[in-house]
């Protein structure tokens, strides 16, 4: 029995519908987060997202003091600046979280990614990839008759852009790690 008598796929409402309503614009913030580097925790920090509805863009993870035992986490997510501010709180509460700093917000910082990308061809193409890698300080790792693997470090965009350009000449398949990012200066 339907108790709000509505047909099957009558309403397109949905708890995981996150559509923005109150007219704020969604921003991309990168978080750097220091976590107590143990098993769960991860699972943890992901959980929080994933509970919430919100989008993880790229997440990476290392341990980055062997002494604490410490790893750092690095989430570029999206959200209204209020959604932000609440991800940030929530973060800050968990027990293993040592700190969390919103980079986007905190002033200028580097952000740097690497990928790996695969490509297939002979002849003109096989030669235009190569020149294309070299306009974007691409290193050639593998070679063989029929293909390049390029390894290729730079910011999100530039990943994209090089990606886009290597599709008609043969672009097979790409691996990327995620950002990291830290802050400039002090």
């Amino acid at each position: 029995m339907n108790a709000v008598k509505l047909k099957k796929g009558a309403s397109s409402f949905s708890a995981y519908d996150l559509k923005n309503f109150s007219g704020d614009t969604e921003e991309t913030h990168t978080l750097a987060v220091l976590v107590d580097n143990e098993a769960g925790v991860l699972a943890r920090v992901i959980g929080l997202f994933s509970g919430r509805g919100y989008n993880i863009e790229s997440l990476t993870v290392a341990e980055v003091d062997h002494e604490s035992n410490r790893s750092r986490i690095t989430i570029v997510t999206t959200g209204t600046p209020s959604v932000i501010e609440q991800i940030k709180a929530q973060l800050s509460r968990m027990v293993p979280v040592y700190d969390v700093h919103d980079l986007t917000v905190e002033g200028p910082s580097v952000e740097r990614e690497l990928a790996l990308f695969k490509v297939l061809g002979k002849g003109d193409k096989r030669l235009e990839a190569l020149r294309t890698a070299e306009i974007f300080r691409a290193r050639v790792v593998d070679s063989t008759l029929e293909s390049f693997v390029f390894e290729l470090t730079g910011t999100p965009e530039k990943i994209d852009a090089f990606a886009e350009m290597m599709q008609p000449l043969g672009l097979e398949e790409v691996a990327r790690t995620g950002v990291a990012a830290i802050a400039r200066g002090h």
